[in-house]
């Protein structure tokens, strides 16, 4: 036999390219498993005293809000019980959240932010 082929270099070789495999898999299932992983996105930019979102539905499923404060004053993003951190002028912050088909609520939780037009309703589907 020859000493290339040895059952030992083979185990050994199919073994390393097994294992190859196994790890590059999640790399070689592309951005839609990202994207998935990471929750549908959907940018939310604030000023006073409105929310405008990229996208006011999306598919059930995990969402990852990023809130971009534009505004002059803080702001934060409330939806589904769940809120972002407070968000100072100028800044970003994110907020992932898991989503059943319904339509749900949000607002800026800040006193009487709410009241002045920072709310809407979000769709999933």
């Amino acid at each position: 036999m020859h000493p290339l082929l040895s059952p030992i270099r083979l185990a050994s070789a199919a073994a390393a390219a097994f294992a190859a495999f196994a790890l590059a898999g999640p790399a070689l299932a592309g951005s839609a498993h990202a994207r998935h992983a990471a929750g549908t996105p959907v940018k939310v930019t604030a000023t006073e005293f409105k929310f405008k979102l990229s996208s006011t539905s999306v598919a059930a499923g995990s969402v990852t809000f990023t809130i971009v404060n534009k505004g002059k004053l803080a702001h934060d993003f409330a939806i589904a019980g769940k809120k972002s951190a407070l968000i100072a002028p100028g800044k970003t912050g994110k907020l992932t959240v898991t989503l059943k088909a319904g339509k749900y609520p949000y607002k800026c939780t800040v006193p009487g932010h709410a009241a002045a037009g920072m709310k809407g309703i979000f769709v999933v589907k």
